[in-house]
């Protein structure tokens, strides 16, 4: 039930959890198929690109067709089927790790499925949160869901690394299943709150409805286009990172876990200080830091062509991480606060499907550079993408936000007055 309490309610708590399995079991995945594939299969930038373009596919795909379901049916039942889809497709890639039948197609394909479950979980646990927890706890309850991701970015790669390092490719696949199984475990223990049953309309009108409501606000727009920027360069990034790293800085697996490991130690150190930061500054003042902070670790990164060490491309991770996660729990914060809460999952799925459904083209673009260019101009490309999400975001009315609470109100009093209007219009 909803609480205006300062505790969070038990039900988030449980949220929370098995939100922290989930992500941890999707951490240690990706970390460990583009080692698996460079170590065991000799795959190079372009192959790299193809496995992570191909398992962001889902991201573009089904997004909107979940964020639907998110709003016509149980959260929970929609995350739990979810997450048993990612507990399927770790069964099948342990069997054929089992049966050496490891290929590049298996690990895309199962990619695929496992990401499935991950759109799924993602545009359902932000339409789940404001019916857990009062409005003026969205924040906090936002960054305890932040809180937990940063720690599986930050404990899956390097758990990753090391498993397979010293026990074997299998063996972090297997650690991931298990931790789907518990996340599965918690979530079965939410009570859901009841809601409203959504009127009978075709899904292209919803669709559309929400799509307008993005579209038109001068908040949410700035937003999405920033997320789509930030995401097709992240996925550059991570299409020339490992081989990059393995071949041309000389790094084992377990060093390139430790380096990935970092952008979780900087998402759960800006996740600690995130309210602390917030308070000090207007909220749109604290949302321009994770764009700017990006801009700031692609530079760092590609500062490594000069100085290949593995403690500057740690320091890139860290940065990477730390702003961009005060980003992701304010832009969410502010998304929540002015979406009315029946059309909450189609405008997460729209972010969604608009931001991290750019990441097949990063990867794609990321895996084409990596093949047929230097490494210098890889690095740069990086750099480029991440100074135009900032320069987007920098543009907008969002940098004169001042709190998301008042931001909420301004939206529901013109909620209200079209309402009215349409009213009399009727009359």
């Amino acid at each position: 039930m909803r609480t205006n309490s300062n505790a969070l309610p038990p039900a988030f708590h449980k949220l929370a959890i098995s939100n922290l399995m989930a992500q941890s079991a999707e951490q240690l995945t990706l970390a460990a198929v583009p080692i698996v594939a460079v170590l065991m299969l000799k795959a190079g930038p372009g192959e790299i690109g193809v496995i992570a373009a191909v398992q962001s596919l889902p991201f573009l795909l089904l997004s909107i067709p979940l964020g639907l379901l998110a709003d016509r049916m149980s959260r929970k039942k929609l995350m739990l089927t979810s997450e048993l889809l990612r507990v399927c497709a770790l069964l099948v890639l342990i069997g054929g790790m089992l049966l050496d039948q490891i290929s590049v197609p298996l690990l895309a394909c199962v990619g695929f499925l496992a990401a499935v479950g991950t759109v799924g979980f993602s545009v359902s646990a932000p339409s789940l949160v404001p019916a857990l927890v009062a409005s003026q706890h969205l924040a906090k309850a936002n960054g305890r869901l932040e809180l937990a991701r940063s720690m599986a970015f930050a404990g899956g790669p390097a758990l990753a690394g090391a498993l397979i390092a010293w026990m074997g490719a299998s063996t972090s696949f297997v650690l991931s299943l298990m931790l789907s199984l518990a996340a599965v475990g918690f979530l079965r223990q939410i009570q859901e709150p009841t809601r409203q049953a959504a009127p009978d309309r075709h899904p292209w009108l919803e669709l559309k409805d929400g799509a307008h409501f993005v579209w038109r606000s001068d908040l949410l727009r700035p937003i999405l286009f920033t997320s789509v920027a930030w995401n097709i360069s992240w996925f550059v990034l991570q299409a020339i990172y490992v081989p990059y790293a393995i071949r041309t800085m000389g790094m084992t697996s377990s060093q390139v876990g430790l380096t990935l490991a970092c952008y979780g130690v900087g998402m759960i150190t800006g996740s600690l200080m995130a309210s602390r930061i917030v308070s000090m500054m207007p909220f749109g003042k604290a949302i321009l830091l994770g764009p700017f902070f990006s801009v700031a670790a692609a530079s760092v990164m590609a500062f490594t062509h000069w100085v290949p060490n593995l403690m500057v491309a740690a320091l890139a991770y860290f940065l990477f991480g730390f702003g961009p996660i005060i980003w992701t729990i304010t832009s969410t914060t502010l998304r929540q606060s002015v979406t009315p809460n029946a059309m909450m999952g189609r405008v997460t799925a729209i972010n969604i499907v608009a931001g991290t459904g750019a990441r097949p083209l990063g990867a794609l673009l990321g895996g084409a550079v990596g093949e047929f260019s230097s490494d210098l101009t890889g690095l740069l490309v990086v750099v480029l993408g991440f100074s135009i999400q900032a320069i987007i975001i920098s543009s907008s009315r969002v940098r004169h936000v001042h709190s998301a609470e008042h931001e909420a109100e301004k939206s529901a009093q013109l909620r209200v007055a079209k309402e009215d209007a349409s009213n009399d219009a009727a009359q």
